[in-house]
């Protein structure tokens, strides 16, 4: 099984966004983990967003590396994200990572879910 090719992206990992991922692998303790962003069917606009940590890179991911830290994208997701601003941002409504996407026509009030 050979790793996933380490591509240029075609998106923007923010720096906080790589410094919170850093962080959150510290507090796990397990530096094989990787970010996996993906996109799913499912929330009120029709595709959702979701966030999870993985040890396994597939062979058709695609890999992007920031700071030391390593997201993970699969073939589908990936054409829905191209474009897109990942970024984690602290707020007073409270602290979690975003995506701001030009691909999406419509998105939901919470942000975590849109159309194509």
């Amino acid at each position: 099984m050979n790793a996933p090719a380490e591509i240029a992206t075609p998106f923007v990992f923010t720096d906080n966004a790589a410094a919170k991922v850093a962080d959150l692998i510290a507090e796990e303790g397990n530096p094989d983990l990787k970010l996996r962003v993906f996109v799913t069917g499912g929330g009120c606009s029709g595709f959702q967003y979701g966030f999870t940590f993985d040890e396994i890179a597939n062979e058709d991911d695609s890999a992007y590396t920031k700071n030391g830290v390593t997201l993970l994208i699969d073939p589908m997701s990936y054409q829905y994200l191209v474009g897109a601003e990942i970024d984690y941002v602290e707020s007073i409504e409270g602290s979690q990572f975003t995506i701001k996407n030009p691909n999406a026509s419509s998105t939901c009030g919470c942000g975590s879910s849109f159309s194509a």
